[in-house]
């Protein structure tokens, strides 16, 4: 055990110590003051994903939700992280729910939030993202609608239009349970409408920037076989990058902490894993090989990292299970593929997408 992993393992008490939003602010504050070591991971070519045109120089990345603001982005890069996602950000700050809003299950290590989009704006994140625009790194921008939008659809246009020139990639989130109607459009006729603004805006941009930037799609865990299926035959027809599985879901089956799995907001953590890992199968088999899937939801260690990828995922993002292994979780998972691949003799961690498929259906 390493200098870094003994200080995370003792820094965690002493933010738990805190309400998990005040942590969240210190942590962030730790990663600007510069004093959380580097990684200092190889960059093993046999961990290389290339995707949508970018080149990763591994499968893990943090999701959306920790760097709301764009803050810290190539801090996180440093952890060991192949790639990060700042955001949810709307067109205008908001505060979003009342406080409290975030409650740790630390018995399920998950965690339930109803934040809903709190950020400062387009703005803000703009700004602090022209400054490390030459820096290197993949830097996903996640955009968001305004609670209060009277078109949601319109929220995202801004985004496409805002952070063209600084986005690494865009996922387009339609899948937070915490903004009211933002889930409808994940129904097929809503979702048609979204993508095609969403890429008319983009085609627009290509041609003032004279480049490309994918674009990404994030659904919700908590969808039935039909509303797959909507989704499914949208994405197909679509000129979409990649689909996201899954955000938060609502789902409190078989949570240990009862006292709090009443608390309104999407649960996140361990509890999420085999639910999004079976949504991620699912969408897999429905959408075949060609459309890359980027996994998300219960990932702590290199295990569940194979897993999802061995269920379809090209790409997986973690967040919560940072927030219980600490900072040298993705330098841990990194450590832990390359074992894997050693063992078994795999040219390219891509070699295990959508093996087991099947075992997940």
């Amino acid at each position: 055990m390493g200098l870094f992993d003994i200080a995370s393992q003792l820094a965690r008490p002493a933010l738990f110590s805190f309400s998990p939003e005040k942590a969240h602010g210190l942590s962030i504050k730790a990663l600007k003051s510069g004093i959380l070591p580097n990684s200092n991971i190889p960059n093993d070519s046999r961990l290389n994903v290339k995707l949508a045109g970018l080149n990763f120089p591994n499968p893990v990345g943090l999701a959306a939700g920790y760097d709301k603001n764009a803050e810290v982005p190539d801090a996180i890069l440093k952890l060991g992280f192949g790639f990060t996602e700042v955001g949810t950000i709307t067109p205008l700050a908001q505060a979003g729910n009342d406080k409290p809003r975030i409650f740790r299950l630390v018995e399920d290590e998950a965690v339930i939030n109803r934040l809903g989009f709190n950020n400062e704006g387009h703005d803000a994140a703009l700004s602090r993202l022209k400054t490390r625009n030459h820096r290197g790194g993949i830097v996903g921008v996640n955009i968001g609608a305004n609670k209060t939008s009277e078109d949601f659809v319109a929220d995202y246009e801004k985004g496409i239009e805002t952070f063209f020139d600084v986005a690494s990639y865009f996922t387009a989130n339609i899948s937070s349970p915490n903004t009211p109607g933002l889930r409808n459009l994940q129904a097929a006729e809503a979702l048609q409408t979204l993508l095609d603004r969403i890429f008319e805006r983009v085609w627009a941009c290509e041609s003032k920037y004279k480049k490309s930037v994918p674009v990404f799609l994030k659904i919700a865990p908590d969808l039935t076989e039909y509303e797959m299926d909507d989704i499914a035959e949208v994405v197909k027809d679509s000129h979409l990058d990649a689909l996201i599985v899954s955000n938060t879901t609502l789902d409190r089956s078989g949570l240990k902490d009862q006292k709090q799995a009443g608390e309104a907001g999407g649960l996140s953590g361990k509890p999420l894993f085999q639910k999004s890992t079976k949504v991620l199968a699912n969408m897999r088999m429905r959408l075949g090989p060609d459309m890359p899937l980027i996994g998300v939801g219960g990932i702590s260690n290199a295990n569940d990292v194979i897993h999802k990828i061995e269920a379809g995922a090209s790409l997986v993002q973690v967040y919560t299970g940072l927030i219980y292994e600490g900072p040298c979780l993705p330098a841990k998972i990194v450590e832990g593929l390359l074992e894997h691949i050693e063992k078994n003799k795999i040219s390219n961690i891509q070699d295990l997408v959508g093996t087991k498929t099947d075992d997940w259906l």
